[in-house]
């Protein structure tokens, strides 16, 4: 399997084509994409090309975000950003918030985020990855004739491990679990709950060649077996009636 980082070529924002920028900074790699490559895509230029950036000066916070961003030092227009992005507040302690996104997400301040951001914008997740992602890997068909899954990325931290690593929040073309329910083992024992987050795992891979500071906002997932299917990042989401921390 290879991971083949793709540097951008060009600025984004809110009137860029996307899958067209993704395309031309392939080409100015000396790259081309195959049939069955893994296209991960960093949801920050996701959410430049649709304009989903806060400008800060303009935002007004109310009582409650005021309120919660002394009690854990936030600046107030970034917190009241972050509750109109909640369905819910999930955990707040220790100046970390944590909420349930309209997109069903539980993150940390909803995905809203200042990092590669310039000025007193801050960016927010994409609307809909999964139709991002969809729109991406269609453009991608039509141009190159070439069929590929699209998976867009966020970092995310985890429950009882320190760090953070990559997950996908838009996927398009792929399966994002693969469930080994029902067969067996290497020693014959009937698996019952293996399902294993596939296209988490390749966000996470990408992340190794992507990093925060590399201007590698783009990564291709070369020889590796996947379920082509549809797929959506939904799948990757548990039910509230199963999830023990909400």
């Amino acid at each position: 399997m290879e991971i083949i980082p793709i540097h951008l070529t060009g600025d984004v924002n809110a009137n860029s084509n996307i899958a067209n920028l993704i395309l031309a900074s392939i080409k100015n790699e000396g790259q081309q994409l195959s049939n069955n490559d893994v296209l991960v895509v960093a949801h920050k230029i996701i959410s430049k090309s649709e304009g989903k950036m806060i400008d800060l000066t303009s935002v007004r916070p109310s009582k409650r975000a005021i309120n919660i961003a002394k009690k854990h030092g936030k600046d107030s227009r970034i917190t009241e950003t972050i509750l109109r992005e909640s369905k819910r507040i999930v955990k707040m302690k220790r100046g970390i918030i944590i909420t349930e996104t309209k997109h069903g997400f539980v993150c940390a301040n909803a995905g809203v985020d200042k990092s590669n951001v310039h000025g007193d914008f801050v960016a927010l997740l994409p609307e809909n990855p999964d139709r991002s992602a969809e729109r991406i890997r269609q453009t991608i068909r039509r141009q190159t004739g070439k069929n590929v899954a699209v998976i867009i990325s966020d970092t995310f931290g985890r429950p009882f491990r320190e760090g953070q690593v990559n997950v996908a929040i838009g996927v398009s073309g792929m399966k994002p679990i693969k469930d080994y329910r029902g067969s067996n083992d290497m020693f014959g024992n009937k698996l019952r709950v293996s399902e294993i987050a596939v296209a988490d795992e390749i966000a996470s891979a990408a992340e190794l060649v992507m990093g925060k500071t590399n201007h590698v906002p783009i990564a291709i997932i070369r020889g590796l077996a996947y379920e082509n299917k549809k797929g959506s990042a939904k799948e990757l989401i548990r039910d509230r009636n199963y999830d023990l921390f909400r």
